[in-house]
């Protein structure tokens, strides 16, 4: 069976681990402070074309979201996000473990927008409630739609008039990177206080890549890091995989492959008639099936329950990889 449920089910790209297996007997100084971090922090601030911004390399999308928005915190303030929002589902509470409430609005296909973040203002106005504080969004978003540049500005200029700081999650990054109109890592650098660029989801064993833009959010972030349980002491390993995803487009070129795997998969599924609960032009998909296309699917295929629609339909999800062949995604259409 071939499985369309994730973008981390293989192990890594072959140039990452080459990489890693060409440094696998030089020594190095752990946590993060060897030569391979220095280089891919070094290669990165230059494609950013920022010097002052600070790089910290971690090993999950969970770990990072939790520590950067438990350490931008105060006790009693909050982070805003879409109620589809990865912190808010999919992470077993881990925001608010750390004390923080997630206050959230409804998602307009998946995406936060400055109303949103407005209304929730307005609706925490003073000291007897938590004191909105941070807003979270997801670039890819969990229904794979993106934000363009000019919809980032936008939320960008609503949390600068409402003193509020803006994360973006990048776990799937790479794959907005290459759509036409998005931002490029130069502009969300400039219309962010703190992002990170996905590995796990993008061709790497595992890691991201924080980026801290704002002043505010940088000090002492290490002893944050290592309280948390998150310091890796063989950190070269997170080093090296960055390095080479950065090496000649890598990055982008995996986001472009997977994305046109996608592209397979979603004609297919049109031109045989079938809806998209929602029109994502990234690596995730979500078609509504009847119930007998599913129980065929199911047979030669997995795919991710995402909801029922009715009594006969259910929206499904498929995700493509770097390691997905467009082979695998025609064969699927033939059978569909």
């Amino acid at each position: 069976m071939y499985n369309f449920a994730s973008d981390y089910l293989e192990g890594a790209h072959p140039q990452v681990m080459e990489a890693l297996n060409k440094t696998n007997f030089i020594q190095t100084v752990g946590y993060g402070e060897d030569q391979y971090c220095q280089k891919a922090k070094d290669k990165i601030k230059a494609i950013l074309e920022n010097e002052n911004v600070d790089i910290h390399f971690l090993v999950g999308g969970t770990q990072t979201n939790m520590i950067m928005i438990s350490s931008a915190l105060k006790d009693y303030q909050a982070v805003i996000a879409v109620d589809s929002g990865h912190i808010n589902v999919h992470e077993t509470g881990a925001v608010e473990f750390t004390g923080h409430k997630i206050l959230t609005k409804p998602h307009q296909d998946g995406k936060m927008i400055p109303e949103m973040i407005d209304e929730i203002m307005r609706e925490h106005p003073d000291e007897h409630m938590v004191q909105p504080k941070m807003v979270y969004i997801s670039q890819t978003t969990e229904y794979g739609t993106y934000y363009t540049l000019e919809e980032l500005k936008g939320i960008y200029e609503c949390c600068q008039q409402n003193n509020l700081y803006l994360f973006i999650d990048g776990a799937r990054l790479g794959s907005a990177l290459v759509l036409k109109d998005a931002p490029t890592l130069q502009e969300m650098a400039l219309y962010s206080d703190v992002f990170y660029i996905g590995g796990t989801k993008m061709g790497a064993l595992f890691g991201e890549c924080l980026v801290i833009i704002n002043d505010e959010l940088k000090t002492d972030f290490r002893y944050h890091i290592k309280q948390k349980g998150a310091m890796l002491a063989k950190g070269r390993l997170l080093g090296v995989q960055f390095n080479a995803l950065f090496e000649n487009d890598l990055y982008l070129e995996i986001g472009k492959h997977e994305n046109e795997c996608a592209d397979i998969l979603r004609k297919g599924f049109k031109d045989k008639g079938y809806k998209m609960y929602i029109e994502s032009p990234s690596n995730q998909i979500f078609p509504i099936v009847d119930q007998q296309t599913l129980e065929k699917i199911n047979k030669n295929y997995i795919t991710t329950y995402m909801f029922t629609i009715d009594d006969q339909h259910t929206c499904i999800r498929l995700v493509t990889s770097w390691a997905t062949s467009k082979e695998i995604c025609e064969q699927f259409i033939e059978e569909l």
